[in-house]
C-alpha cells in the first residue's frame, strides 16, 4: 500500500500477550496493511478477545510452535497480497519501525528485509549474552557458507510472497527465522537489513530466552536448521547470487 501494485499484510504469533497485543496493534502506523492478522498460538489469558477488541483478524492455531503460528498466518492471507511483515507480540519490536521497514522494501527490489537489531538499538537488558551470541554465531555461519552478511536473525522483518513460495519454509519452532534467512542466501534472493530498535519485554514471559533451557533448545535447535539448509539445500541451483545492501 506504499506503492503501486504492493498489498501488504502483517502476521503477529501470539502466545499470551494479553498485556501487550492491544497496545502494539494501537501503535502501529496506519494506511501501510490491508490485512493484520494475529495469531493466538493456544494462549490461555484472553490474548484472542484482546486482539479481536483492537479490530484486527484472528486465527487460532492450538498447535504450539513459533513456525506453526506463522504458517497459520500465512494461510489465511488474502490472495493478493504481495509482502508479509512479521512482527513479534511482546512490544520488543517497535511497532513504528515497521513502517520503515515497508518503505525500504517498497523502494528497493529487495526479496527480504531483515530488521537488526545489531545495527540497530537494543535497549540494555533486551537480548540476552546468549542470544547476542547465539545470533553473532548463526550470521558468521551463513555469511562463511553462503557469502550473505547478516548481522541478525531479529523477529521484524518483510518478505515477498513470491518468495515465501520458493523458500517451502518447514520448521515449526524456533527455526524458522534462521531456516528463512538460510534459505534466502542459499538462493541467492535479494535481501538486505535496516536498523530497528528492541525494547525490554514489559509483560508476560519470554517462551525462549526466558529461562537457560529455552535458550539452549533454540541455539541446538538453530545450529541444526543451519546444518539443514547447507545439506539438503532447497533447488534454483541457478538462482543469481544474492545481493545485500
Amino acid at each position: 500500500m506504499l506503492s503501486r501494485g504492493e498489498c501488504f499484510a502483517l502476521i503477529i504469533p501470539a502466545l499470551d500477550e494479553a498485556d501487550s497485543i492491544g497496545r502494539e496493534i494501537d501503535q502501529l502506523p496506519p494506511g501501510i496493511f490491508a490485512q493484520i492478522i494475529v495469531v493466538d498460538n493456544g494462549s490461555e489469558d484472553g490474548t484472542a478477545e484482546v486482539a479481536r477488541a483492537a479490530g484486527v483478524q484472528v486465527v487460532c492455531e492450538p498447535r504450539r510452535g513459533y513456525g506453526q503460528a506463522c504458517q497459520a498466518g500465512l494461510a489465511a492471507l488474502q490472495p493478493e497480497t504481495t509482502a508479509v511483515v512479521f512482527m513479534d507480540a511482546d512490544l520488543s519490536d517497535d511497532p513504528r519501525d515497521v513502517e520503515r521497514l515497508a518503505r525500504t522494501y517498497a523502494a528497493g527490489d529487495w526479496d527480504l528485509v531483515v530488521g537488526s537489531r545489531v545495527l540497530g538499538q537494543a535497549e540494555p537488558g533486551s537480548l540476552a549474552a546468549v542470544q547476542r551470541f547465539g545470533n553473532w554465531l548463526t550470521t558468521r555461519l551463513i555469511r562463511w557458507l553462503w557469502r550473505v552478511p547478516f548481522t541478525d536473525l531479529g523477529p521484524l522483518r518483510i518478505i515477498s510472497r513470491q518468495a515465501l513460495r520458493r523458500l517451502d519454509l518447514r520448521d515449526r519452532d524456533f527455526g524458522w527465522n534462521v531456516e528463512m534467512q538460510a534459505k534466502a542466501a542459499r538462493l541467492g534472493l535479494r535481501v538486505t537489513e535496516i536498523p530497528v530498535k528492541y525494547h525490554r519485554r514489559m509483560y508476560g514471559k519470554s517462551k525462549i530466552s526466558g529461562t537457560l533451557r529455552g535458550s539452549a533448545r533454540a541455539g541446538v535447535k538453530i545450529l541444526w536448521t543451519i546444518y539443514r539448509c547447507w545439506r539438503k539445500p532447497p533447488g534454483a541451483e541457478n538462482a543469481p547470487h544474492a545481493a545485500h545492501h
